[in-house]
């Protein structure tokens, strides 16, 4: 028996799940998305949908301690795990688990390039086998009572971007699943890196706009290449959500407008010091956790981009945050070189 079965649940006073609204949310990213990313997103904006980095169903199933892959803070819900796979035993094993550890969505990775996820069918390729996808989605959600969705690309390699992405979404649909992520580029598997697969291949809005159009039941979201909040309330009158990737990383700050502007309510902060000063308690809870200074400042590094003293509070992080026994006296020391915290 995985050793993982026996062990306790870490559920964080986790509040009752809500009504997941997905107007705008955070794309998982692999090293970015991190818990410690998460709750610094969540000093910024209560309302986004926030993902986990994508998590594998070997990790979960196999790896130890399972709080590793799983773990969380209450504060980061509404939240998301990407699940990577693609054999619907295991991922339905797995939708179980996330459900019971408090998550509020499973999604399956569909999108990701990288030669690793590839060699073991999971991400982009899984494009190529439509069929396997809807398998794994009805095993899933016949696993939860949570939402399953699916992020994927408008298609891969040679795959016509109309014919086989209608096919994939068709297919996959007719198994349950009613909610969709589109990357709108093409993922080459055969030529270009992951890097090279996040920029190189044209975005094409349009053809997912016409996903849309042509599914008006399903609910179809939009992902890569949105840098405004401009960029994303256009494309929210052609289609039904949008994600951003790493312009809500780079530039977090982007993310301090997003309740008032898109959903309507009041922003949590209206200061990017208030945002640093709302972070500290968090930091200061998952020191004493045993998490490195560095592992938890790094998510913030690009928070005073553009201020004066912004360029200092980076290098000062960025040389001191990883020393042996560093603690909150550096974020602080940090945060004092900031010269005027600015709302803009």
């Amino acid at each position: 028996m995985n050793d993982n079965a026996t062990q306790p649940i870490r559920m964080t006073s986790s509040p009752a799940r809500p009504v997941l609204d997905r107007t705008f949310s955070v794309a998982p990213m692999m090293d970015w998305t991190t818990r410690d990313y998460r709750a610094f997103a969540r000093t910024l904006t209560k309302r986004a949908l926030l993902y986990t980095e994508m998590v594998t169903t070997g990790a979960i199933l196999y790896g130890s301690p399972r709080e590793r892959f799983l773990g969380y803070d209450a504060v980061e819900h509404p939240l998301a795990l990407q699940l990577g796979g693609s054999d619907a035993g295991e991922l339905a094993e797995c939708a179980a688990i996330a459900e019971a550890w408090g998550y509020d969505e499973v999604n399956l990775n569909v999108g990701c390039p990288s030669d690793r996820v590839q060699n073991n069918l999971i991400g982009a390729c899984l494009m190529a086998y439509p069929q396997k996808v809807a398998e794994a989605v009805k095993a899933m959600q016949a696993a939860v009572s949570i939402p399953v969705t699916v992020k994927c690309r408008i298609g891969i390699d040679d795959q016509d971007e109309d014919a086989d992405l209608e096919r994939f979404i068709t297919t996959v649909a007719d198994a349950g699943c009613e909610i969709f992520t589109v990357h709108a580029r093409k993922a080459w598997l055969a030529g270009l890196s992951p890097k090279q697969n996040r920029d190189v291949p044209p975005l094409n809005y349009a053809r997912v706009q016409r996903l849309k159009a042509r599914h008006p039941a399903l609910h179809i979201g939009i992902n890569g290449g949105l840098k405004t909040l401009d960029d994303c309330a256009a494309e929210l009158e052609r289609v039904d959500s949008v994600m951003v990737g790493r312009e809500a990383y780079q530039n977090p700050w982007l993310l301090a407008d997003v309740d008032r502007r898109l959903y309507g309510v009041a922003n949590p902060v209206a200061e990017r010091m208030q945002a640093a000063l709302a972070l500290r308690p968090y930091i200061e809870q998952r020191l004493a956790e045993g998490a490195r200074l560095n592992h938890v400042t790094r998510h913030t590094l690009g928070l005073f981009q553009g201020c004066p003293g912004g360029r200092q509070f980076r290098r000062h992080l960025s040389e001191n945050s990883h020393r042996e026994g560093a603690g909150l006296s550096i974020f602080d020391d940090a945060l004092g070189r900031v010269k005027t915290p600015t709302a803009a």
